[in-house]
């Protein structure tokens, strides 16, 4: 199995205020995304190219409550802690050519938003994996979304992990033989930064 970066995960406490934080700082429109209705979450996206995009991901006020814990920590005082000082990158997703069942381990979940179908790993307890910067894995079974997505002209020209553990952090990334260039690094706390160049210049989140 070889997998690859496929989009990153921004979360913010409203959709509204994630596309305003994003926009204001990229200064190019995300596009319409969907509802996940097993996680009452909706999202916006944009294109990093071809092979590659970002999603903004927030709670769904309208939606009911689901039967099982939001992705992405979103239901976690920690993440609600987090994101009253403002949306936050907090994770990324690796495609794979097939989800590997483990046991014991997190749920792979057939999941749908709108015409796209895919399989996910989460946590039961939807926590993020290795704190966010080990990744979710991702095997679609409809075209991805950059395949569909506007090229905004914004590109992914750099992905830093720190961990306070960055030998076991690698070796996991090894043992999925990641390919892409990802910076690992010692950091007292897990962190994840993202350089994206975009018509307007470098910008980190």
């Amino acid at each position: 199995m070889s997998a690859r970066l496929d989009h990153l995960v921004v979360a913010a406490r409203s959709l509204q205020g994630g596309r305003d934080w994003l926009e204001g700082r990229l200064r190019v429109p995300l596009q319409p995304g969907g509802e996940h209705e097993l996680f009452g979450t909706h999202n916006l996206l944009l294109s990093l190219g071809p092979d590659a995009y970002l999603e903004v991901i927030a709670v769904n006020p309208d939606a009911p409550p689901p039967a099982r814990a939001r992705w992405f920590a979103l239901d976690t005082p920690g993440m609600q802690e987090r994101l009253s000082h403002g949306p936050a990158l907090v994770h990324w997703v690796a495609q794979v050519p097939q989800v590997p069942q483990v046991p014991a381990g997190p749920d792979s979940l057939p999941l749908s938003r709108g015409k796209n179908r895919w399989v996910l790993t989460v946590p039961p307890d939807g926590s993020l994996p290795g704190g966010g910067v080990l990744p979710s894995l991702i095997h679609w079974l409809t075209p991805p979304p950059p395949t569909r997505l506007p090229d905004a002209g914004v590109r992914l020209s750099g992905l830093r992990l720190g961990s306070p553990e960055p030998d076991g952090l690698r070796a996991a990334l090894d043992a999925l033989r990641f390919q892409g260039e990802v910076e690992v690094v010692e950091a007292p706390q897990v962190e994840l930064r993202a350089t994206l160049d975009t018509p307007h210049g470098p910008v980190e989140l």
